[in-house]
């Protein structure tokens, strides 16, 4: 079933915290969109998912570097972590190789500012958008996440 829904995070622990409970319900092969301001919440939520996935390694943004890959699990899952802050618009995106990694039906990719390449994103995907409320406060919205 594909459920939508939406949380209101009152600190970066609880948004830490969602990513890792969300990420109980994802599959390799998943995409997850993340859309939302600068200081919005989204590098925060993908540390809390990166340690449901058992991923130790400190999880910071990859900004100047576009892609960081993180091992997890068994079987050599990779979890794709994607800035495009820097990127304005697709075409830019081109070299990076990311319909490649969109493709692995054995890896997660998860997205920061993947409005920026709209054109190319797959259509199946978990869009997520990160509202700036008040100093620590967010709203979260999960939109095409199957439980």
């Amino acid at each position: 079933m594909v459920s939508d829904m939406e949380v209101i995070t009152k600190s970066a622990s609880e948004t830490q915290k969602l990513g890792e409970k969300i990420s109980a319900d994802l599959k390799p092969g998943n995409l997850l969109a993340l859309y939302g301001e600068l200081g919005s919440g989204k590098t925060t939520f993908i540390q809390g998912l990166a340690r449901g996935l058992g991923i130790k390694k400190r999880i910071i943004s990859p900004t100047f570097v576009f892609i960081r890959q993180y091992p997890f699990g068994f079987k050599s899952r990779t979890l794709y972590h994607v800035d495009l802050y820097r990127i304005n618009e697709a075409i830019e995106a081109k070299g990076l190789g990311l319909e490649e990694i969109f493709t692995d039906k054995d890896s997660m990719v998860v997205i920061e500012w993947a409005d920026r390449i709209k054109e190319i994103l797959p259509k199946k995907r978990i869009d997520i958008y990160f509202e700036y409320l008040e100093e620590n406060q967010r709203k979260i919205k999960i939109s095409g996440l199957s439980i």
